[in-house]
């Protein structure tokens, strides 16, 4: 009984102690978003291009924070939709806020297809544009947002069909230019599936690839569904060191539903969530600290391991009967957070768990050292040392 009560107790430090975790400040939501509308005269396309952009809720009240970016092709519409995404995933600290810039369509097909269209299926002669379109983002419209507002590197692009297919020539075109690439039902039919041709090929040669890549489909079929086999099958065979995928087919949701289908799966793949799971940590330690350097150059803050979340390593560990692992979670912990009574407490509770009741008795000693009254579970720490002094004499 004494045991169960201790894993109950334990469970609630996790759960309802403070810290980097805690659940998010409802009044926030009320505040709306600030949309800003750029005309650009662009010199590399010969036209006007016409981009908005949406910051982050908390933008005017942090002028020292920067965010990544989400550069969406085919316009603003699909701006609330991934709003609402992001805002559930950012109130389950799953995500940070990012800016959104929604590049509006001129000639759609000219800009997003790498090559022209020779097969009778589609339109002939329509695509060829995208080297020139990226040379527009990439010179002229990235530098116009990192110059007006204040953006962290972490860059993410995202489209749909032709999009799609975009999103993909980016990769291979300036693989260092987005950090994320995401393509929604991507239009890999087009010009005789060139495009998965070129993918394939380029993800032979490469060695080394840091970056995210998240593909889907519907329910299409016949020549589109091959092609796009045939592309899922080379990203999910070849390994290419550093290169996360993802992907998802989804029967029945026709083409123009991929998008609304597959954003959850897509941005909660890709960054990286403040609770480190337990399948990323490995025999040493220092899997920690890696963890959290790839979360804070994503998330464009510093964030340290918290406390809390290296507890639950802990006691996730502790609950496999993982004992010796758990205790160097814990000590871990202490070195970054030495004057928190429950990662004092938690080191007590693996050291007890692993049936050393003087070490265990002694890490309560010092929680207690440094707790008082107000700390809400300041009578479950003295009935713990009372308990752990009582074994201790008739050992």
């Amino acid at each position: 009984m004494r045991l169960l009560t201790a894993v109950f107790i334990c469970s609630l430090f996790i759960f309802y102690s403070s810290g980097t975790l805690a659940e998010p400040d409802l009044k926030q939501q009320t505040i709306s978003y600030t949309q800003q509308t750029h005309t650009i005269k662009s010199a590399v396309l010969n036209e006007e291009r016409t981009v908005v952009v949406q910051l982050p809720k908390s933008y005017q009240a942090n002028p020292n924070k920067v965010y990544p970016v989400i550069y969406r092709l085919d316009g603003a519409g699909n701006i609330p939709l991934i709003s609402a995404v992001m805002e559930r995933l950012q109130n389950d600290n799953r995500a940070p806020e990012v800016i959104i810039v929604a590049i509006e369509n001129t000639n759609r097909l000219r800009d997003l297809y790498p090559t022209v269209n020779k097969e009778p299926q589609g339109p002939v002669g329509e695509g060829g544009g995208a080297a020139t379109f990226l040379a527009f983002i990439e010179q002229e419209l990235i530098p116009l947002i990192n110059k007006s507002y204040r953006t962290h590197n972490y860059k993410v692009i995202a489209g749909a069909s032709a999009g799609g297919v975009f999103a993909l020539y980016a990769l291979q075109a300036k693989p260092e230019l987005f950090q994320a690439h995401i393509a929604y039902s991507p239009a890999v039919w087009w010009n005789y599936g060139a495009s998965v041709k070129a993918t394939k090929s380029f993800i032979n040669k490469s060695k080394d690839l840091n970056n995210y890549v998240y593909i889907n489909i519907g329910e299409e079929a016949g020549i589109m569904r091959q092609r796009y086999d045939e592309l899922q099958q080379s990203l999910q065979s070849h390994e290419v060191r550093g290169l996360r995928f993802y992907s998802d087919a989804f029967d029945g949701i026709s083409h123009g539903l991929t998008s609304a289908a597959g954003i959850f799966n897509a941005y909660y793949n890709l960054f990286l969530p403040k609770q480190m799971p337990i399948s990323a940590l490995t025999d040493d330690v220092a899997s920690i600290d890696a963890y959290y350097q790839n979360l804070s150059q994503q998330w464009g803050e510093q964030i340290a391991p918290p406390d809390r979340a290296v507890r639950s390593l802990g006691y996730n560990l502790t609950g496999s009967k993982q004992f010796t692992h758990a205790i160097e979670v814990f000590k871990y912990n202490i070195k970054n957070h030495l004057k928190s009574v429950d990662a004092l407490s938690a080191l007590s509770y693996g050291y007890e768990m692993q049936g050393d009741t003087r070490q265990a008795l002694e890490q309560m000693e010092s929680a207690l050292a440094i707790a008082d009254d107000s700390y809400p579970y300041i009578n479950y720490l003295k009935e713990t040392r009372a308990r752990l002094k009582k074994h201790d004499k008739r050992q």
